[in-house]
């Protein structure tokens, strides 16, 4: 057995925190030097805790160091797993990784719900809270282990565990990429149209976006960043233009000569 292992086995009869120190080494494969870390990463805005030096906190910050961390390392990945593709194909399947939907899955999958604290009906209504406590996680890691440890927990029990890349290539979910692309290939204009702002009842900013396709009003949607409110939006307008003719036919018509 390592010597690191074995201190950190010694160390677990000890701490106070087991069951949440087993938690994080089951997930990430590291036993954590700085458990206080992880304990804050797990904590939601709703239900900020008192730090030792009397300042209220949540894992908003760590949530921000792990959304660039995993940024980087997702880039990182990818360009080194597939030479020769171009910087759209890089950022559409960079996008499809770190996107709020496939971090929630995972979180989920790696049950943060069981060690998140959050307030309950912010739990209910929030559905991104594991993702978020995911950023979190990954914040944690990076600064509880440095950078090498923490690529390698993204990349082999993240990536690897939670996607096919195959299938994640050749699946098309940039929603916004492909609507671009038809209104390109139609010579149509488009214009994504920040309709409303506001919060909710847990203070989530949450934004409204409309598409406008030829000067013609397609579809709207709401979203908890300005870019999952294009994503959702341009989904829409996808299936209208698909389903509905006489719509396409209106939006073709305005086609620039």
């Amino acid at each position: 057995m390592p010597l690191n292992n074995a201190i950190s086995l010694i160390k677990l009869l000890f701490v106070k925190d087991k069951e949440l120190y087993v938690f994080i080494h089951r997930i990430t494969g590291y036993y954590p030097r700085n458990i206080n870390l992880y304990k804050l990463a797990m904590v939601h805005r709703s239900k900020p805790v008192k730090l030792d030096n009397g300042r209220w906190a949540n894992n908003e910050r760590l949530e921000f160091l792990g959304d660039a961390v995993l940024d980087n390392v997702v880039a990182d990945f990818l360009y080194t797993s597939f030479p020769g593709k171009h910087e759209g194909f890089l950022t559409s399947t960079r996008a499809k990784i770190v996107q709020r939907e496939s971090l929630n899955r995972i979180g989920n999958s790696l049950r943060l719900d069981t060690h998140v604290h959050a307030l309950t009906h912010s739990s209910s209504h929030n559905s991104y809270i594991c993702g978020n406590a995911l950023e979190a996680l990954v914040g944690a890691v990076y600064l509880d282990q440095g950078y090498t440890r923490c690529r390698k927990f993204i990349i082999d029990r993240l990536i690897k565990k939670h996607f096919d890349l195959n299938d994640l290539v050749k699946t098309e979910q940039n929603f916004k990429s492909r609507l671009i692309e038809w209104t390109q290939k139609y010579r149509i204009t488009i214009e994504f149209e920040l309709v409303d702002s506001y919060s909710d009842a847990d203070k989530n900013p949450v934004f409204r976006t409309a598409v406008i396709l030829g000067g013609i009003y397609a579809s709207d949607a709401v979203g908890y960043s300005k870019k999952e409110s294009h994503q959702s939006a341009s989904k829409k307008a996808l299936e209208r233009l698909q389903n509905d003719q006489a719509f396409c036919e209106q939006v073709l018509s305005t086609a620039l000569i």
